[in-house]
């Protein structure tokens, strides 16, 4: 999951690059990047947390009686093939051989008043705390991405569990998102669709293991 969000940075450079430079960067300080990376970061633990829990909970949700067993192992063998069409979907999605739903591009989500408020806030500098709650807000960008990560996080087998899979993700998308502006940054957006393909092989090839998982 950390490698998935490293090598998915060109990604969310493209995509999140113009809410990062809205952050106040003219003093160079690094503290309102921090804080803006720190809330969306929690966002997806959270999120993920939330999956992981419920994924946990429908795989005991029938685990009653002599029965009980079977039915666990079977409602885990559905969320793994579940878990694997969602992977495969979005890895077709990175590679453009399926078309990217508009609402999961995030188009026209700036255009929200409670967000434009919190986001001018911010890059005014105002408030630090306008750059935090902007981070928590941002983990729920519709991204398809962060949704394959919080869609790997329902087998994870609990709460922590699945917390610490989308944690690990979150925190491998900061670096590139944090050098923005840097060679680091121009060199993820002029190879954004390496990085597209390099992050569809993986979603692949983890839609590919929950498969297997599910059908063996």
């Amino acid at each position: 999951m950390l490698l998935l969000g490293l090598i998915g940075s060109g990604h969310c450079v493209g995509m999140c690059g113009p809410l990062v430079l809205a952050i106040p960067t003219a003093t160079g300080k690094v503290v309102p990047h921090l804080l803006y990376h720190a809330g969306r970061v929690t966002t997806y633990a959270l999120i993920g947390g939330v999956f992981g829990a419920l994924g946990q909970g429908m795989a005991h949700l029938s685990a009653s009686g002599e029965a009980g067993p079977v039915a666990v192992q079977k409602i885990q063998l559905g969320l793994n093939l579940m878990v694997a069409l969602f992977l495969l979907a979005f890895g077709l999605m990175r590679l453009g051989i399926l078309a990217e739903p508009r609402w999961l591009t995030g188009a026209g989500v700036h255009k929200l008043p409670v967000l434009g408020r919190v986001l001018r806030s911010a890059a005014q500098g105002q408030s630090r705390g306008a750059v935090l709650v902007l981070g928590l807000m941002m983990g729920l960008l519709p991204c398809g991405l962060s949704y394959a990560a919080f869609a790997r996080a329902l087998p994870a087998g609990g709460a922590l569990s699945g917390a610490a899979l989308v944690l690990a993700f979150g925190l491998g998308t900061a670096p590139a998102l944090l050098l923005l502006g840097t060679v680091a940054s121009q060199f993820a957006r002029r190879y954004r669709r390496v990085s597209d393909v390099l992050s569809a092989v993986l979603l692949i090839a983890m839609a590919v293991r929950h498969g297997l998982k599910a059908l063996l």
